[in-house]
């Protein structure tokens, strides 16, 4: 009984030995690249979200970011203010209707006798105060003035000069001017004056703070122009060049007062509730022409545009 103890304890001894060997062996192997293992250290309390992720809900990142410690910088949404010009006009003029007077025995014609009166008075208390300002104003050579500065700042909107522009205009009416323009063609022509050019409505408004007057003048123009505006592939959009119209505007001249180098600019233009509307623009359509070979040239005199084929619809 002893001799097959010894026997299983010496084969168990051997194979322990054997095993403790192959160990010391792997052990003595020498890696030559050394080996690194990543340890996370600190836990990632804010995660940012993931972008392109669709189907998940918005989670509130900032109330996130306030739980983790980190807080968030607050954002302004300031609007620009532009103290060279007011943002619109002051106590428009309400031009009457038809452009005439009507009789005073009329109720209607007594009511705009009224309002003519008031808006008078109104405008004597501001014409007075812009001559304080700009001693040289008057009230007969400002309307050829202002006659002027619309025909020059017509002339550089054509020719699209926006350093000449921004001096004639002011920069809320540089916008309303140049948009949608950028890839038009614009023929404009003043013919002539109908009617001499008069002042019919003065405002002097303060803005921000008491005696920062800005002046604004409403003078009524009368005239006769020329108007044709092309698309970028020179087709007609609206209007003639040749075909001259009567116009009646009544423009609105602004200047800041108490900027010693200042200068009046254009600032709007009233329109009357009761004026015609304009005409529409005149829409085009590309008629595809003949299938030209290398060499060929198209003769537009004696090309005939095909006619649409009879198509019988079934229902």
């Amino acid at each position: 009984m002893a001799m097959p103890m010894r026997r299983t304890l010496g084969a168990l001894h051997r194979t322990i030995c054997s095993s403790l060997k192959n160990v010391e062996t792997s052990l003595d192997v020498q890696h030559p690249i050394p080996l690194y293992l990543p340890v996370r250290t600190k836990k990632r309390y804010f995660i940012p979200p993931a972008v392109g992720l669709k189907g998940k809900r918005q989670e509130n990142t900032e109330a996130k970011a306030r739980a983790a410690g980190i807080v968030f910088r607050q954002q302004y949404f300031e609007r620009p203010i532009n103290i060279a010009c007011t943002a619109g006009i002051f106590d428009p003029y309400i031009p009457p209707e038809g452009d005439a007077r009507l009789s005073t025995l009329s109720k209607e014609g007594l009511k705009q006798r009224t309002e003519q009166i008031r808006q008078s008075a109104a405008s004597q208390l501001a014409i007075r105060k812009i001559k304080e300002h700009d001693s040289v104003f008057t009230t007969k050579d400002f309307a050829e003035k202002a006659q002027e500065i619309f025909i020059e700042a017509h002339h550089a909107l054509t020719q699209f000069n926006k350093e000449k522009l921004h001096s004639l205009v002011t920069e809320r009416c540089y916008p309303e001017m140049t948009r949608g323009n950028r890839y038009k063609t614009i023929r404009w022509r003043f013919v002539e004056s109908l009617e001499p050019p008069r002042v019919v409505h003065a405002r002097c408004p303060d803005m921000v703070s008491k005696g920062n007057l800005y002046g604004q003048v409403t003078v009524r123009m009368h005239s006769k122009q020329t108007l044709a505006i092309y698309d970028r592939f020179g087709r007609l959009m609206l209007g003639s060049e040749e075909q001259p119209k009567d116009v009646l505007e009544y423009l609105v001249i602004e200047r800041h007062l108490i900027n010693p180098y200042g200068r009046w600019r254009l600032h709007g233009k009233i329109v009357p509730s009761w004026a015609p509307a304009k005409d529409p623009i005149i829409k085009t359509l590309m008629i595809p022409g003949p299938e030209l070979k290398p060499g060929e040239e198209f003769d537009a005199l004696n090309y005939e545009v095909p006619k649409p084929e009879a198509v019988q619809w079934y229902k």
